[in-house]
């Protein structure tokens, strides 16, 4: 892949375009009169009783929401006038998000007594994964997906090598269930300044079972699934996808490189040749499960070589818990963080190895 071709927005925001081979980028000026971007957008706020960092973004309650089709900010705009992506047609492209629950750069300092507060420093990007409005992940062909790979692995690297950024986090929401409000098919990137709950409580458990069994708890696992086996989605000589063993969520399929690698960075060509590959057949088994697409959010997981338990991989989950009904967190998973699954993991895998 050739390196991503860069310009500016019209208030002065980072805009990549990553092409497929023979498809140059077709970048135009962006004359929209942007506002003034404001350097300090957020705040973070520490909260004691759980020792976690809360972002208060308020100027997100101004972002775009549910534009018709045809005002959406993130199909081509030829003109310069309309779009989030001046271009007359684009591949795969990364932007610095207009409304970003994270800016600028800084890193944390230590907390101290009473309330404590730090900027909101950080980076939040968005990722069209196609220029198409009505397609999704899973309807693009596998040289497509491969490219999109390829930007979430160059914006990690990238992103990590920035001063206080801390932990690079690569996801999408997928459908209005999930709280969508542009249906563009895209994600989004985000670059934190601390090492978010869910990673250090991972990173946690992995050192406890490395203290415990002398292994790698992520490494452990997947072979525990794999000798099980009743749990696999699909399984090539690179990479595996399974229902895990204690699934919080309706539907929720993992995926892990057969060998140990922290990052997408560390994966070789022919891996990520097949990631993509059983990535995009996870998730058209996602849609073909019920009658309309399944709302997902996938999330990767990554990690450095600060963190040498982390082990690279991705979780995707779903609130659909039947054709016609929803898993809501409320109160045991909202208030406790106490979850309790309607279905069980083996029926969900089975429907899922069945849609093979």
């Amino acid at each position: 892949m050739t390196a991503p071709t860069r310009a500016k927005l019209a208030d002065g925001r980072d805009i990549l375009f990553f092409a497929l081979p023979g498809h140059p980028p077709q970048p135009v000026p962006d004359r929209r009169p942007l506002p003034p971007r404001d350097k300090q957008h957020s705040e973070l706020r520490f909260d004691r009783t759980t020792g976690q960092w809360v972002i208060i973004a308020a100027l997100r309650q101004d972002r775009t929401y549910k534009p018709p089709p045809d005002q959406c900010p993130l199909c081509p705009g030829p003109t310069g006038l309309t779009s989030e992506v001046p271009a007359r047609d684009y591949d795969v492209v990364v932007f610095e998000n207009r409304f970003p629950s994270l800016s600028g750069a800084g890193g944390l300092s230590p907390v101290g007594d009473g309330f404590a507060s730090a900027p909101g420093h950080g980076r939040c990007e968005v990722i069209c994964f196609s220029g198409n409005h009505t397609g999704s992940f899973a309807g693009l062909q596998a040289p497509h997906a491969r490219l999109v790979v390829e930007a979430w692995r160059h914006r990690t690297a990238e992103l990590l090598s920035q001063p206080g950024i801390e932990q690079v986090f690569c996801f999408e929401n997928r459908g209005e269930e999930i709280g969508v409000t542009l249906t563009h098919p895209h994600g989004q990137i985000y670059g934190y300044p601390y090492l978010t709950p869910r990673t250090a409580t991972m990173l946690h458990q992995a050192r406890e079972h490395r203290i415990r069994h002398g292994n790698n708890l992520f490494h452990d696992l997947l072979a525990h699934e794999v000798a099980d086996g009743g749990r696999i989605i699909a399984r090539s000589d690179l990479f595996t996808a399974f229902v895990p063993f204690a699934a919080r969520w309706p539907v929720e399929v993992h995926i892990y490189p057969n060998r140990f690698v922290p990052s997408l960075i560390e994966l070789d060509a022919d891996e990520l040749d097949g990631f993509a590959q059983l990535y995009l057949d996870v998730l058209r088994r996602f849609d073909r499960m019920y009658p309309s697409p399944l709302p997902y959010i996938s999330a990767l997981h990554q990690y450095t070589d600060a963190q040498p338990e982390g082990y690279f991989h991705v979780e995707l989950m779903s609130i659909r818990r039947s054709a016609a009904a929803l898993k809501y967190l409320a109160g045991s998973e909202s208030a406790m963080d106490a979850f309790i699954s309607d279905v069980t993991p083996e029926s969900v895998a089975e429907r899922l190895q069945e849609l093979a």
